[in-house]
């Protein structure tokens, strides 16, 4: 039997096992693209667009970190990153849920057309597709996705 997890609010000594968090989970989604070499671009976001900016909440399991959303004031979730030996349990949705909460007028998000799973894991969560885009970052098709109360 796997120990309950708890979400509680990000602190700055998180920051290391959040990194390493999304990169272990983007390079399981994204084999081909070599996140090792994007660590420290994305540190640097980290610290400058999202920890000063948005709300940042993290799973944790037996005082490890195994997930974690980040949801600014105008109900952007930018970040939703699960370990992947979590894939498929209810740590998702909870996360998903403490970012409906904390934004109760609506969530947007921005997700990789060729993320089937993510897809259908914001579909089941209510989320409804409203239009496509492609990251300025990494020049990838997305999906726009919001849910509403």
């Amino acid at each position: 039997m796997t120990a309950p997890f708890q979400l509680r609010p990000y602190r700055a000594t998180d920051e290391d096992a959040a990194i390493e968090l999304w990169r272990q989970t983007w390079q399981q989604a994204y084999p081909s693209i070599d996140f090792n070499a994007r660590v420290a671009w994305w540190r640097e976001r980290w610290r400058n667009e999202l920890v000063p900016k948005a709300a940042i909440v993290v799973a944790e399991q037996e005082g490890r970190l195994t997930g974690l959303v980040t949801i600014d004031q105008e109900g952007y979730l930018d970040q939703l990153v699960v370990a992947t030996a979590h894939w498929g349990t209810p740590l998702a949705t909870a996360l998903v849920d403490e970012a409906k909460r904390l934004s109760p007028k609506g969530v947007t998000l921005l997700v990789n057309k060729d993320n089937a799973r993510a897809i259908r894991f914001y579909e089941r969560n209510g989320f409804v597709h409203e239009g496509s885009d492609v990251n300025p970052t990494s020049g990838r098709p997305v999906l726009k996705m919001a849910w509403r109360p």
